[in-house]
This record gives structure tokens, sequence and C-alpha cells, in this order.
């Protein structure tokens, strides 16, 4: 077996004390990371808490699915509304004509 001294010993407990505080900062960063994200992404701003809290409550496909209703939301906002009676949009079905 490897004896080690005790300065040895130190130097690794504070190593892997560093690498634990680290793995614990980036877990509790997710949620600001993610809004950060979406905000550069969409612009949609979003509060990290909200995000921690529907993770915390529906797990990772509530917050896909929040995600997802948020990105809709924002397009039904700055788009034209398409309806049934509405003209097809044929401008990427039908080529241009040639010149």
């Amino acid at each position: 077996m490897i004896e080690l001294s005790t300065q040895m010993v130190i130097y690794l407990v504070t190593a892997a004390g560093i690498l634990l505080l680290l793995l614990i900062v980036s877990l509790l960063s997710r949620p600001r990371v993610f809004t950060q994200y979406l905000e550069a992404m969409t612009g949609i701003k979003l509060s990290a808490r909200d995000v921690a809290r529907v993770y915390k409550q529906r797990g990772k496909a509530g917050v896909r699915d929040m995600f997802l209703e948020l990105i809709i939301r924002e397009d039904l906002k700055s788009g034209t509304r398409i309806t049934p009676d509405s003209a097809p949009d044929t401008e990427l079905l039908v080529p241009e004509p040639k010149r």
C-alpha cells in the first residue's frame, strides 16, 4: 500500500473539496445558464427561479414543455396569424420562374 505524508493527504482532501464545490456550483447554476441561453437565442427573458421551480415539479420534460410553449407564444406575437381561411403561402413551395 502507498503511504502518503500528512501534507499530501491535506493537498488531496483540499483538491477533492474544491472539485466538489465546483460540481455543486455548476449544478446550481443550470437554471441561470439556461435562461441566459434562452434570452440570447430567442430574446425571451425568463427567471432562473421559474426554471428551477418547473424542473423541481415536472423534471426535464416540464422545462422542455415550458420552453416550447414560450417559443410558440413569442412566435404568435411577432408573426402573422394563420387561420384555415387564410391564403396558402406558396412562396417556398413553388419555384420562382426562370428569367
